[in-house]
């Protein structure tokens, strides 16, 4: 003998029968709110994405260890064998640069890696499949990336330069705007450069080839360039020495390795002109691309 069922509340009765005009499940009203996504959401999946993976914890720990322990060791051994006067007219600030250079690859390994590795695991697919929008989804990465990298950059570099000032008891005090152009600017420059390295994974698809172009961006042409001997290629030479990836960083110091290339606020501009660049292009590709 079945037991009788107790008879179905009359707002479910409506909710089924009535149901939204021309809906493919009959009468049917999903009680989970349909919300309409936008960039915050897509920008909220990234940030779970980059925060709970273990190449960005130890890519960052290894950039903050260059950074801040090249920086450190360069200015105790500059102090230890510095004669009295020696330091009188050195920028402080301009040690830093050393652990800087080598921890720039870091950022350059991060970068490519927030993009690259989703192809390379196949993750791209669930991410554009919750996320149609491919543009969004680049421009959520870009800003994301941009933010940590930003953020861990100047605060390495603003440790080293208090400690450099505290250490190097024989160097000059450095003005207002070489502590901006030696934090600021200089964490300007370095996001950039890992932010152009996430939109060449982007368009190359391929973690090691992106890097080793990356790397190649920053040394090869101060290395091509030392190799360079015939008078008729010195005008190539000297070009290649101004705008070397080591140079723009020294810019930020006032200690270039040529008095002809960019100075000042420079490097900044260059970097986001080129970046800006290379992003609109990874977008148009994007759009024309499989997954």
């Amino acid at each position: 003998m079945s037991t009788p069922q107790p008879p179905m509340p009359q707002a479910a009765v409506r909710d089924w029968q009535g149901g939204v005009a021309g809906s493919p499940y009959g009468g049917y009203t999903s009680p989970i709110p349909v919300v309409r996504t936008h960039l915050g959401h897509a920008i909220a999946s990234e940030w779970t994405k980059i925060r709970s993976v273990r190449s960005t914890m130890w890519t960052l720990g290894v950039f903050l260890v260059l950074v801040v322990g090249i920086g450190l060791l360069v200015a105790a051994l500059v102090e230890a064998n510095a004669s009295e006067d020696s330091l009188a007219g050195d920028n402080p600030l301009s040690f830093g640069v050393f652990g800087l250079l080598l921890g720039s690859i870091c950022i350059i390994t991060l970068g490519v890696l927030t993009t690259a590795s989703e192809y390379g695991t196949g993750m791209i697919r669930t991410t554009m499949t919750a996320c149609p929008s491919r543009s969004r989804v680049l421009t959520a990465k870009a800003i994301v990336f941009f933010a940590v990298a930003f953020s861990v950059t100047f605060v390495s570099v603003l440790l080293v330069a208090l400690a450099d000032v505290s250490i190097l008891s024989g160097a000059r005090s450095p003005s207002t705007q070489e502590w901006l152009k030696g934090t600021l600017g200089i964490s300007l420059y370095v996001a950039l450069l890992g932010l152009l390295s996430l939109v060449l994974g982007s368009v190359i698809r391929h973690s090691a080839g992106a890097i080793t172009i990356m790397i190649a961006l920053v040394l090869a042409p101060l290395v091509i360039a030392l190799f360079m001997f015939s008078s008729a290629l010195e005008d190539v030479r000297q070009a290649l020495f101004d705008y070397s990836i080591p140079n723009q960083l020294s810019a930020f110091y006032t200690n270039t390795l040529s008095d002809t290339g960019p100075t000042g606020w420079d490097p900044v501009w260059i970097a986001l002109g080129v970046t800006a660049v290379a992003f609109a292009g990874a977008i148009a590709l994007l759009q024309k691309r499989d997954v």
